[in-house]
């Protein structure tokens, strides 16, 4: 029950503490549940910018609708979603896998492994960004549960101009798309207004549709 209880603790904090800040220690078992989450055929089109200078994350304030919590958090992380499938990125990591794993060149996945990367290169612009958002998204979730488990606050956060992000960061020239902002910290009890109220969430009757 241990993660159960600490997803019942957490909530997406509105007033952070700006003199507390997390230690090195656990912002790495953070960013490393975000590694380990699950992706297609493992390529990992994902990647996390962690921020902790002041000064950028006072200059992400007005990209992100003018939230404060940017600015008083702790860290910021930002997930990253790959713009594309590429030949040189899908082989990189496929050929990166059959080093770890001491296989030949080109057995990833044995017989199929052409058919699947070619299943990942041939996708269009459009529906490959789609396809590696969502996949930021499982890592996202990963680095929140373990947050929690850290008694670590935090903020997920959808609004902000993804564009004017990509560009203060440098982000298109990485090839990269950002999907959302995780804020970071602990949190402000005394100014916090959600601080105590009742966590919500629909009942389990209503939420699961059981087919069996």
């Amino acid at each position: 029950m241990a993660l159960l209880d600490d997803l019942n603790w957490r909530y997406a904090t509105k007033k952070y503490d700006s003199n507390k800040k997390i230690s090195a220690e656990k912002v790495t078992k953070i960013l490393e549940a975000a590694r380990l989450a699950p992706s297609s055929y493992g390529l990992q089109p994902v990647r996390v910018v962690s921020i902790s200078n002041q000064e950028l994350k006072e200059k992400m304030v007005p990209v992100a609708w003018n939230q404060q919590i940017i600015a008083d958090c702790s860290h910021v992380l930002v997930f990253a979603a790959w713009d594309q499938y590429t030949s040189e990125r899908v082989n990189d990591i496929f050929d990166y896998t059959t080093s770890e794993r001491d296989i030949p060149k080109g057995t990833a996945f044995g017989s199929r492994s052409e058919q699947v990367a070619n299943s990942q290169i041939e996708m269009e612009a459009y529906d490959a960004l789609q396809d590696t958002k969502r996949q930021a998204c499982i890592a996202f979730g990963m680095a929140i549960a373990q947050a929690a488990e850290l008694k670590v606050d935090t903020t997920p956060m959808g609004g902000f101009d993804n564009e004017d992000l990509d560009k203060l960061l440098g982000l298109d020239a990485k090839g990269l798309k950002s999907v959302y902002l995780l804020a970071m910290g602990y949190r402000n009890s005394e100014d916090d207004w959600l601080v105590n109220l009742k966590k919500v969430r629909k009942p389990m009757e209503e939420f699961v549709i059981e087919i069996n």
